[in-house]
């Protein structure tokens, strides 16, 4: 195995009194060696997904996809030591994580430093994965929303977690299967023209049925002599559906399961995808990392959803942001202009009419761990970097984090 490497990092960007601090264009050169240097933890909604199985392989084999290029710029550019992508179509074994890696990381972008991660991870996703249900009562049981999790085959919008730090793999947890009916008072959805409550999916789809619409990973890495447990997971957008909100309040209790796993004495009923029970201790430090999507205050989520995550007794906020997100909101209106939440902290620019730029994206270490320097990767408008801003809809999101005791 390669060694693993630490980083310098940047200072934080402020918000005080209402004045926005400016990011450095760069991550500062990286150090070696100190174990009092932080550890730089990330997620990135990359929108390398693809629309057949294959073809993100396809694209990966060779340096010259646009997009990849443009994606493998911004990790570069932000330098994570841990990092989340979201929405990395699963190929077994590795094979679309080791092109990127070697086709495109390991390759200098456009004036960007190449960067080594030695340690992936990858594992199955329920998207794609066909239930042989009608989910969405269209009188069809064979498309993408009648998988487990949506998508147009297996995989489709799966994860795939990179670091320069070892992962304990043999003991890494994935939650795939855990049923959502499972979860003690699940916020099932209802059908709103029968009385009954939490019944617009029959007894024989709760019997199957899975909470995840990807998965949610407890992945163990290895700071030194210390573990900090990576959370990560791809909660459903709380769209997409009708009266009865099923990609609402799954999106809630996906958000959920991490604040009961993490809470000592709320995750008793989980199991994971080996059978064994129960949540983290109540020493164990983490970082809660992933697209929520879901906002605070604004959005189509059901309301309080990630204030369940935020608001758990052993998470910290430390509410990185961005003036770029803050002068977008400004610039492109609509419903922007009406958001409650602070623009500083959005991380997704979505369609201006509706529901505008939110922010959706998170990193959340626990207690125990020291949060220090974070930010939101948007260049304003007039940054020679701001052509990165297309390269998907989501920001990544950073956070420095000094592990004690490493």
């Amino acid at each position: 195995m390669k060694r693993s490497r630490r980083l310098l990092l940047l200072p934080a960007l402020a918000l005080a009194a209402g004045v926005v601090a400016v990011p450095a264009a760069q991550a500062a050169p990286e150090k070696h060696g100190d174990r009092h240097d932080p550890v730089r933890f990330a997620t990135f909604n990359a929108s390398l997904n693809r629309t057949a199985a294959g073809q993100l392989v396809t694209d990966l084999s060779t340096p010259d996809n646009p997009q990849a290029r443009e994606a493998a710029e911004v990790i570069q550019r932000n330098r994570p030591d841990v990092l989340l992508i979201n929405e990395f179509d699963y190929v077994p074994d590795n094979v679309a994580a080791d092109l990127f890696r070697e086709n495109y990381l390991e390759r200098g972008q456009n004036g960007a430093r190449p960067i080594d991660y030695p340690y992936a991870f990858v594992a199955p996703s329920n998207t794609g994965v066909p239930t042989g249900f009608d989910l969405n009562r269209d009188g069809r049981t064979d498309t993408g929303d009648d998988a487990f999790g949506f998508g147009l085959f297996e995989g489709q919008f799966g994860m795939l977690v990179l670091s320069k730090y070892p992962i304990a793999t043999r003991a890494a947890r994935t939650f795939q299967n855990f049923r959502w009916a499972d979860m003690p008072g699940a916020m099932l959805p209802d059908d709103p023209a029968t009385p009954a409550p939490k019944d617009w999916y029959s007894p024989e789809i709760l019997d199957v049925f899975r909470l995840s619409s990807k998965s949610h990973w407890d992945l163990p890495i290895r700071v030194g002599r210390s573990t900090v447990h990576f959370l990560v997971s791809h909660p459903t957008p709380p769209t997409f559906d009708g009266p009865e909100d099923r990609n609402g309040t799954r999106n809630h209790d996906e958000i959920r399961f991490w604040a009961d796993y993490v809470t000592p004495g709320k995750g008793r009923y989980i199991y994971d995808d080996e059978g064994r029970r129960g949540g983290l201790g109540k020493g164990e430090r983490f970082v809660v990392a992933g697209d929520n999507n879901s906002d605070p205050l604004d959005g189509d989520s059901v309301p309080g959803a990630i204030d369940q995550l935020l608001d758990a007794p052993r998470v910290i906020d430390p509410k990185p942001g961005s003036a770029g997100g803050y002068r977008a909101a400004e610039e492109q209106g609509g419903a922007n202009l009406t958001h409650r939440s602070n623009p500083f902290f959005d991380t997704a620019d979505f369609n201006d009419v509706a529901p505008g730029n939110l922010r959706v994206d998170y990193v959340l270490p626990s207690r125990g761990l020291v949060p220090l320097h974070g930010a939101v990767f948007w260049p304003t408008s007039d940054s020679p970097l701001a052509r990165l801003n297309d390269v998907s809809d989501h920001h990544l999101v950073r956070q420095d984090i000094f592990v004690p005791g490493r």
